[in-house]
């Protein structure tokens, strides 16, 4: 049986992406830490002292909001496809999906 997805909730789609996004960041956060724990250990250019530290910090601190900001990004992008789908079905049709 074939039927047509006509609408979305925007608010509740906001929230799947933004719980699937968030939960796919954490796959990188360990390899941010990685490169970042790497960079303190490569060379400096002559001329610049950067603290000791730094990279590593930086990539620690990026890391823990990595979640946050992929988690907003996914909730903004939801809100914004299905408001875009949303008008877009009214015009020609919602997609059409087999159920039994």
């Amino acid at each position: 049986m074939k039927r047509k997805i006509t609408k979305i909730e925007p608010f509740q789609l906001g929230k799947i992406l933004a719980a699937l996004y968030a939960a796919m960041s954490l796959l990188f956060v360990p390899f941010m830490v990685l490169f970042s724990l790497i960079a303190n250990f490569a060379p400096q250019p002559e001329g610049q002292e950067i603290p000791t530290g730094f990279f590593f910090g930086f990539g620690l601190v990026f890391s823990l909001l990595a979640p946050l900001f992929y988690g907003f990004m996914g909730f903004l992008t939801g809100v914004v496809g299905a408001f875009i789908y949303n008008l877009v079905a009214k015009k020609f049709g919602g997609i059409e999906v087999e159920v039994e």
